[in-house]
């Protein structure tokens, strides 16, 4: 296969799928009890200088708990896949975990507005950046999904995107036309947010799911946290409803409220007010540091950090806005 053109991004990630297939050779896939805290699940899968991904898409089913806990635990140094995050990144970037970032969609929370923090982060220099699309992105993970080195889109093609990508364009060998190849992407760490899952890590998530088929299937370690821990029995009635299979997950966190303030579908809206408290206090760093010390740092779980924004009562008026908006 000629290569016609190279992008000039960083490759943060090996794209081997021998050296991937490694890895997986040795991972359990018993069928035991995976539940554990988010500090945990943090402090077992989640080391500086690891590559971590979020699942969900927007601000919609975040796994915002694993994130806060992140932050908490004050992680450095990791690779970030900015796929279709928007809260999410958000949170990261106001603990500067990450350095390195393959991007597609960030710093913006769509019609919220933009990021200050996450834009001065980003403006810092102190972040390598590769650009891709966010379809780009999807396609590199279904690759590693697959179990192979590399995915082939007609995406970013002629574009500046593809200029600040790891990608290449290549010739295909059937037809001689211009197609662009993306590097399989493996995270060390990925962590959903699902609707239900039992204790051995059996997931259901419901409305959109964008690429966390894929992302699940190419992570090295997987972290599912959960609105509501089930029986096994529970998955079994409908077995066909599991979307991530037990076999995948090395972390179960119960976490009801898991997502807030982003949006869980089928069960809370988005808690627009505190979004919007966020973007506000972003525009000035020592409020903002305030801030984070009240909502991250000063407390010990995201429980805590719940309590402080409503607690049970907040969430039940969400449900209502959610109920009613679908």
């Amino acid at each position: 296969m000629n290569v016609l053109e190279e992008g000039v991004g960083p490759l943060f990630m090996d794209p081997d799928p021998d050296k991937a297939r490694e890895f997986f050779r040795t991972k359990s896939r018993a069928m035991v009890d995976k539940r554990m805290s988010a500090k945990e699940a943090v402090e077992r899968f989640i080391p500086d200088g690891c590559y971590f991904a979020t699942g969900g898409f927007g601000a919609n089913r975040i796994p915002n708990v694993i994130c806060h806990e992140v932050v908490r635990q004050r992680r450095k140094g990791l690779g970030f896949s900015g796929h279709t995050t928007t809260h999410d990144f958000q949170v990261l970037c106001a603990g500067r975990c990450f350095d390195k970032l393959d991007a597609a969609y960030i710093v913006g929370l769509e019609a919220r507005g933009l990021s200050p923090n996450a834009r001065r982060y980003m403006q810092s220099g102190e972040v390598q950046v590769a650009d891709w699309s966010n379809y780009a992105l999807a396609a590199r993970l279904r690759a590693a999904a697959e179990g192979v080195s590399f995915g082939l889109t007609r995406s970013m093609l002629g574009t500046d995107t593809f200029k600040r990508s790891a990608a290449k364009a290549v010739e295909c060998p059937f037809t001689g036309k211009t197609l662009c190849a993306v590097p399989a992407l493996w995270p060390d760490v990925v962590a959903i947010h699902v609707h239900e899952a039992d204790m051995y890590g059996n997931a259901v998530m419901r409305g959109i799911s964008v690429a966390d088929y894929e992302l699940s299937r190419a992570a090295k370690h997987l972290i599912i946290t959960t609105e509501r821990l089930v029986d096994n029995s529970v998955i079994r009635d409908d077995p066909t409803a599991t979307s991530i299979p037990f076999y995948l997950v090395d972390a179960v966190v119960e976490a009801p409220g898991g997502c807030y303030p982003g949006n869980m579908p089928y069960l809370y809206f988005s808690d627009e007010e505190h979004l919007a408290e966020w973007m506000r206090v972003e525009k000035d760093p020592d409020e903002f540091a305030k801030f984070l010390e009240k909502y991250i740092y000063g407390v010990d779980t995201f429980e805590e950090y719940l309590e402080l924004c409503g607690g049970a009562k907040r969430l039940e008026e969400l449900r209502k806005i959610e109920l009613v908006e679908n």
